[in-house]
C-alpha cells in the first residue's frame, strides 16, 4: 500500500506520460520495418553481452577478493604487486587495456609455433577471448581496491575473537572476514555491475559481435540514426533494471546491520 502511494505522486504520473508520448510518438514516426531482419542477429548480440558481462563479472570479483585481502592484511611482497595492478588499471583507459590485449597480446600468438598447433588456437585465433580478459582485469581492478576498504572496515574485535577460540585463518576468512566484507561492498557492487554493462560495447571495436556492433551494423546499412540507438538504449535500459532489481533482492536478505 505504501508502495503504490509513492509510486502514484504527480511528478511520478508526469515523468510516465511523457515516456508514454515518447514511446507513442517513435512507434507511429519512426521506421521499425528493419527489425524482423535484425531480430536473430539483434538476440544473438544480447547473448554475447550477457555472458561477457556474467563472465567478467564473476571471473574479476575472484580474482579481486585476494587483491583486496592482500592489500588489506597480506605481506608487503604481495601487497605491492597487488596495490601496483589496480593503479595501473585504474590509472589507464580500459579502451587502451583492451587494445594492448588485442593487438599487442594477440599479435604475438600465431607467432608462436606451439600455441598454433595447440587445442586453443582456435579460441586465441578469436576477439572475444581479449575483451573477456580486459573487462575481467579491469573490473577486478577497481573491486580489488574496493575488496580492500570492505576488509580493512571489518571490526577487529571479531577477528580477535576467532583467533582466541583457536579458528584457523581459512576458516576465520570463510565464515567471519568474507562474508562481512561481501556484505559491505554489495550496494558498491551492484553500481559496478551496471557500469560493467556500459563498458561492454568497447569490445566492439575489436570485432566482437555484441548488441552494440549490432546497432552499428544496422545503420551502416539502413541509413538510419535514431531508430537503432533508441533501441539499443531500450535494451540497455532493461538490462541495468534486471541487475538493479537482482542486486536489491540480494540486499534484502542481507543483515540489517554489519558489526
Amino acid at each position: 500500500m505504501i508502495l503504490t502511494r509513492t509510486f502514484w505522486q504527480p511528478h511520478r504520473i508526469v515523468m510516465a506520460l511523457v515516456v508514454l508520448a515518447i514511446v507513442v510518438w517513435c512507434a507511429l514516426s519512426l521506421r521499425w520495418d528493419w527489425v524482423p531482419k535484425y531480430a536473430p542477429m539483434a538476440a544473438f548480440g544480447i547473448w554475447r553481452t550477457l555472458w561477457i558481462l556474467v563472465l567478467s563479472i564473476v571471473f574479476g570479483l575472484l580474482l579481486a577478493i585476494p587483491l583486496g585481502l592482500a592489500q588489506a592484511a597480506g605481506p608487503w611482497f604481495l601487497a605491492w604487486p597487488a596495490r601496483a595492478f589496480c593503479s595501473v588499471i585504474r590509472g589507464t583507459p580500459l579502451l587502451l587495456q583492451l587494445w594492448l590485449l588485442y593487438y599487442g597480446l594477440g599479435s604475438l600468438f600465431p607467432q608462436i609455433p606451439w600455441i598454433r598447433q595447440s587445442d586453443l588456437w582456435p579460441i586465441l585465433r578469436q576477439a572475444w577471448p581479449y575483451g573477456l580478459l580486459a573487462l575481467t582485469l579491469s573490473f577486478a581492478g577497481y573491486e580489488g581496491e574496493v575488496m580492500r576498504g570492505a576488509f580493512k572496515g571489518v571490526a577487529k574485535g571479531q577477528l580477535e575473537a576467532a583467533k582466541a577460540m583457536g579458528m584457523p585463518r581459512f576458516t576465520t576468512l570463510r565464515r567471519i572476514w568474507l562474508p562481512q566484507a561481501l556484505h559491505r561492498v554489495l550496494p558498491t557492487l551492484g553500481g559496478e555491475t551496471v557500469l560493467q554493462l556500459k563498458a561492454t560495447p568497447l569490445v566492439a571495436t575489436i570485432t566482437v559481435v555484441d548488441i552494440y556492433a549490432v546497432a552499428s551494423r544496422v545503420r551502416q546499412d539502413t541509413f538510419l540514426t535514431y531508430e537503432p540507438l533508441l533501441l539499443l538504449a531500450v535494451i540497455y535500459m532493461a538490462i541495468t533494471a534486471v541487475i538493479v532489481l537482482i542486486f536489491r533482492w540480494f540486499e534484502t536478505r542481507r543483515p540489517a546491520k554489519v558489526a
